[in-house]
Parts: structure tokens; sequence; C-alpha cells
């Protein structure tokens, strides 16, 4: 596959992310507002933080360094060693569920059993969820790997819906239940999400469409862990790789899901306050998670496809070279400007989103502000994700090593955008492409950001948001207007933008409508 085709699969496989993420916060942000009716903001708050957390760091400490390393290199490889290495995240997630429920359980603070209730059951049936969940990984690498869109954006939205029906049928029926409705309901969700590529690769290995495409695993049981005596367990290449993103792996996590390990171990907020915090908190990150999680993921598979880890520039073919330059500009000018625009927009239109959305219990005290500190923390999620895909996809062994020892105790996000801008300059660093001008906007964009901040700022002081629902509507008549002239100017000024975006995202919309 070439590396235009590659570019064309990715963007695929990222607009259809990102819309299928749109769908999920939808449907999760919809789901909260029900459920806070129907059980208490204790129980939403210890599901949303505290159990949320052991899952998430179960998944990510087992998995996370494993899909790094296997999604290098091409779809041309020994994947009977990739499997094997991919299916040591299964043993390694049960140890670390049992690891950190023992800590859930007998060393944090142990809730009311009043207020909430079967908190035990709780922590034993997510830290089980995690496990069930690694038991697809092999399916999910073998699947990212060639870019099997469809699967992915039907396996997660089955999964998810599946997961919301149950947990409204369960809440209306029986809100006694607590822990249980949302504990089953996360079961449910890991299990059909697995069953779904098991599924899917049990009808598609051996189909005349596999055997078309010269697919390169062709039973269910090649995929399973076998061992052969003439050679290695695994591609050592890619353990030692592993190995490397693994030591970093407690970094990120912390760095990552920072905020609900203070919640979890230092017991700052209760868990009511804490249940409040969570829902301002995935408010404020909906951008992130919908829009820069997407490209995150989708285009570290193109730079990992198109570019060879750790080779010089000047030895690599210079074709993808120039490719995979123009896209990394594009890439980080496009995230910029999201990021731009939502830190301008959401200072001013914070209080308001969450008085509509969560009432008087959202919008008074330190939610509108922690939300306006989310729209500029925005600003660096997006160029951090994007420098640190291409990073990641094009370090050696050894670069990466450095990041997880010689900045470990110094690394937070400013430092992670600073390393990776001075590696993507030194690596194109004696070729002519400069990609890292998608950094820089018009001077007109600029001021056109600065008047629309202050406008908007101003509109906020005198018409939101206890002014009466006229005033409110003015005040989102004038964010409007001032969004839509932003958006003019990009239009008009940031062409070389508007050209990627249509070429390779919106295209392929264009011709499912003309057809």
């Amino acid at each position: 596959m070439g590396s235009q085709d590659v570019l064309r699969e990715t963007t695929r496989l990222a607009s259809s992310s990102a819309l299928l993420q749109i769908l999920f916060r939808v449907i999760t942000f919809g789901l909260n507002a029900f459920t806070l009716r129907y059980v208490s903001k204790e129980i939403i708050g210890l599901v949303n933080v505290r159990l949320m957390l052991l899952y998430s760091t179960v998944v990510f400490l087992a998995r996370e360094a494993f899909r790094r390393a296997c999604l290098s290199g091409s779809t041309k490889r020994n994947w009977m060693k990739t499997f094997n290495l991919l299916w040591l995240t299964v043993p390694l997630g049960v140890c670390w569920s049992l690891f950190l429920g023992w800590i859930w359980l007998d060393i944090l603070e142990v809730p009311d059993a009043n207020a909430v209730p079967h908190y035990k059951f709780g922590v034993v049936v997510f830290g089980l969820s995690a496990v069930v969940e690694l038991l697809g990984e092999p399916f999910w690498v073998l699947a990212q790997v060639h870019l099997f869109v469809r699967l992915k954006v039907i396996a997660e939205s089955l999964s998810v819906i599946s997961k919301c029906f149950l947990t409204v049928i369960l809440v209306v029926l029986y809100p006694h239940w607590g822990l249980y409705i949302f504990s089953l309901a996360q079961l449910l969700y890991t299990s059909i999400l697995v069953l779904s590529y098991i599924v899917y690769f049990m009808k598609f290995l051996g189909s005349p469409e596999a055997i078309k495409k010269s697919f390169p695993v062709t039973h269910m049981t090649s995929v399973l862990p076998s061992f052969e005596q003439d050679e290695a367990f695994v591609n050592w290449k890619e353990a030692k790789l592993t190995w490397s993103f693994f030591k970093q792996s407690f970094l990120k996590q912390v760095l990552t899901e920072g905020e609900r390990y203070v919640m979890t171990f230092l017991n700052v907020l209760n868990f009511g306050d804490q249940g409040v915090y969570d829902i301002v908190n995935n408010l404020g990150s909906l951008t992130a998670r919908f829009i820069f999680l997407p490209i995150e993921e989708s285009f570290y598979v193109y730079f990992a496809k198109v570019l060879e880890r750790g080779k010089d520039i000047k030895v690599q073919k210079q074709d993808d070279i120039s490719m995979a330059a123009a896209v990394l500009e594009s890439l980080l000018k496009l995230v910029l400007l999201i990021g731009l625009t939502i830190a301008v927009f959401g200072y001013a239109y914070s209080q308001l989103a969450l008085d509509l959305y969560g009432g008087s219990m959202l919008s008074s005290g330190s939610g509108p502000n922690l939300l306006r500190c989310y729209s500029l923390y925005v600003l660096l999620l997006a160029v951090n994700g994007v420098t640190e895909c291409f990073t990641f996809a094009s370090m050696s062994k050894e670069e990466v090593d450095s990041i997880g020892f010689i900045l470990a105790n110094c690394f937070n996000m400013g430092i992670r955008i600073a390393h990776s801008i001075h590696y993507i300059y030194r690596y194109f660093g004696e070729s002519p492409y400069r990609p890292l001008k998608g950094l820089l906007i018009s001077p007109l964009l600029i001021v056109v950001y600065i008047i629309s901040g202050v406008v908007t700022g101003v509109s906020e002081v005198f018409l939101c948001c206890d002014k009466g629902w006229i005033a409110r509507l003015i005040h989102i008549a004038v964010g409007a207007l001032c969004f839509t002239v932003t958006v003019a100017t990009i239009f008009f000024t940031e062409t070389k933008l508007i050209h990627f975006v249509r070429t390779h995202f919106l295209s392929k919309y264009t011709k499912e409508g003309l057809k």
C-alpha cells in the first residue's frame, strides 16, 4: 500500500473515529443527565472517578506499550510473533487487576454502604471488565494495522449503545441496585466490544475476500498463542520497543489521569463533589476526546507505516518524507486552530453551557472557572497530541528510552510539546520541508481571535447568565456572529489547510453525496 493509499485510509479512520466519538459523547452526556434524576451524585462520582480510574489504569498499563510497539512497521511481518507478544497483555492485565483491586478494596477509603451499596462488587467487576477487554487486543491491532474502519465503528457503536440501553433499563426499574447497574453495564460493554472483533474475524479469515486481498492471517487459530521450537516466541525488536514504551506508561498515566488519582488517594473531595467535577471535566475535554484523540491514534498509524523507525531522513523514500511533512504541517495547523477557537469562545460560554446542561448545580461555584481553564488546556492538548504521534512513530528505541528516563522528573505537557517540536525540527533539519510552519497562523486571524475573545467576554458580563432568556439568546447570537467571522477568516487566510481538509477528510463524503 503506497503512502497516498495509507493517507486516504488514515483520514477515513480519523474522520470516522471523530464522528463516532461525537456520537458517544452525546449519548454519554445524555445518559449522565438522565441517571442524575434516578441515582445519587455520590454513585455517579464513585463510578466515573474511582471505578473508571481502576478500569482505565489496568487497561492502560497492560496494553498501551504493546499497542505502540505493534502498530509500528508494515503489514508484512511475522504475525505469529506479534500475536504472541500481544497475548502477554492478558496475564499482565490480570496481575494489575489483582494488585490494584487490592488497593481499591483494602487501602482506599471504603464508601458508606448506605450511600453507595455494593462497592466490593463494583471493584471486582470493573477489574474483570478490564481483563475481558484485553482478550480482544490481538484482534484490535490486526484491524488497526489493516485500517478496518467499518469494523471499529460497528464494534464500538454496538458496545456503547448496549451499555447505555442496559443502564437506562436498570436505572428506571431497579435504582436501588446502585453499583450493580453500572458494573453490569461496563462488563456488557467490554464483552460486546471483544465479541464483535472475534465474530468479524471468524467470518473474514479464510473468506474469498480475505484470499483476494492476500490477507496475511488465514485462520482463527493463527491468532492464538503458539510456539515453534525453531523460532523465538516473540519478535525481540518489538519486545524491546514495548519495554521502552512500558517504562513511560506509569508517568503518562499519572499525567493523563492525575486529578482522578488526587481525588481517589488524597480524599480532597467527597464522592458527590467528585461526581460534579467529573461531569464538568468530561464537558471540558470533549474536543480532546472526539477530535484530537482520533486524529492522534489514526495518524500515529499513518506515520508508523510511512516512515522507517529510527532511520535518518536522507536514507528514506523522499516521496514518503515529503508527504509526511505536508501531512504533519496541515495537522498542526488544523489542531492549533481548533484549540484557539475553543480557548477564545470557551471562556465566554462556559457558564452558559453548564447552566443549560445541569442547571445551577453545575453553573454555580467553581464549575465555570474550571471549564474556562479546560478551554485553555485544550490548546496544549491540541499541539501535544499531533507532535507526540509523529515523534513516537518515528523515534528509534534508544530515543524512546531517553524520553522515559532523562525527562521523567520534569515531564509535563509543555515539556512534552517542546521536546516533540525539537525532535521534529531536527528530523527535517537537513531537508527542504518545514512542517512546523503549521504552528504559525496569519496576523489577521490572530487579530480576529483577540477581537472575538474581547467581544464575547464583554457579552458574557452583561448578558449571561442571570439576565433572562432574551439576554442569553443575544449572548449566543453574539458568539455565533464572532464564530462565523472567525471561520470565514480561517477559510480565506488558511487556504492550504482548507485544501488539505477538503482533499483528505471531506472528499469521501462529497463523492458519496454525488452518487
